[in-house]
């Protein structure tokens, strides 16, 4: 398969890949894939759903080399000294960082608490409240969207800035990508636009009333960005000779912490990123909807993949791995 017969096996898809927008891959430096469908440009930016939590794991990566976050295991309570713990519970105060990293923190209740969170004043304070739990720190993985929201306030706590401006100065900015802003509005029928619309976004990032970026989903990009931040994963750290981020802490957020089940594939995880073989230097940072950041240290490439809103669609390694690598080798 070429690129020409890869760009009509997607325009004529009528299944998983018939959402995708945009395929862009780097592979040792250089541009090897871009292509757009759907009448998207390669400037042009999607929501990329869960995909925000891996460049989530990238900033809390920045705060802690830059000295504003001491070391993952560090209490998440530090942060939040003039929040009012809920009376009886106790469990809050041993969760630390890395728990919020690797999702094994606990919470309150079975499913995140969309409705009452996203509702809210301040969305990470409202996350807070659902932190800890009866059955204390139990190791048990736990996906929870909106758990991330926390590492936002963190965030924010320790470098006394917003998370979007620490996020355009240490990381978009240095890696030549374009400034987020702030997305603004926060009602119930946006944010179901903002999930659901099928067209191009601005480089914007959702944020709550208070102007705190929406941590878990929300982040608008495109696979150009994605592979670009890719490539720095890639490059453990490094963009243009520059340091970004440290190496080690690049080494330990791909370092797989707990192995999944059946319903996320058995994959390993990191620090809010898949690993998703035991065998393979593969890692990716994945969203609903077949949004991805893939990165593959075996074949020195990188590859971002957006799509719009389509149920059930998790995952596009094996796409990836099926037919663009052998586009991009060729």
């Amino acid at each position: 398969m070429n690129k020409e017969q890869l760009h009509s096996y997607i325009s004529e898809s009528t299944g998983n890949e018939s959402n995708i927008c945009q395929i862009y891959a780097i592979k040792d430096h250089e541009v090897v894939l871009d292509d757009c469908w759907h009448g998207f440009k390669t400037t042009d930016a999607m929501n990329v759903n869960s995909v925000t939590k891996g460049v989530m794991a990238l900033l809390a990566g920045i705060a802690l080399g830059k000295g504003f976050i001491k070391k993952p295991d560090q209490k998440v309570m530090d942060f939040f000294p003039d929040y009012t713990v809920k009376r009886g519970e106790k469990t809050i105060y041993d969760v630390t960082i890395r728990h919020m990293l690797t999702m094994t923190a606990p919470y309150k209740g079975k499913s995140d608490p969309w409705k009452k969170v996203c509702t809210s004043a301040d969305f990470t304070l409202a996350t807070l409240d659902y932190l800890g739990g009866r059955k204390g720190i139990t190791g048990e993985f736990r996906y929870a969207t909106l758990g991330i929201q926390i590492l936002a306030g963190i965030i924010e706590r320790a470098t006394g800035e917003k998370c979007i401006d620490f996020a355009n100065r240490n990381l978009f900015e240095p890696l030549g990508l374009p400034r987020r802003i702030p997305h603004g509005d926060s009602s119930k029928e946006d944010q179901f636009d903002f999930f659901m619309n099928k067209n191009p976004r601005k480089y914007e990032w959702y944020t709550d009333p208070q102007g705190c970026v929406t941590a878990g989903w929300g982040l608008c990009m495109s696979a150009k960005d994605m592979a670009v931040i890719g490539e720095l994963v890639l490059e453990g750290g490094l963009h243009g000779g520059k340091r970004i981020i440290s190496e080690e802490y690049i080494k330990d957020m791909l370092t797989p912490h707990i192995k999944l089940g059946e319903r996320f594939g058995f994959m390993s995880y990191g620090y809010l990123w898949y690993k998703p073989y035991d065998n393979k230097d593969v890692y990716a940072a994945i969203g609903d909807s077949g949004n991805i950041i893939y990165v593959n240290k075996e074949e020195n490439v990188s590859v971002g993949i957006t799509g719009t809103f389509k149920p059930r669609i998790f995952d596009r390694v094996d796409l990836i791995e099926r037919k663009v690598l052998p586009v991009i080798n060729e």
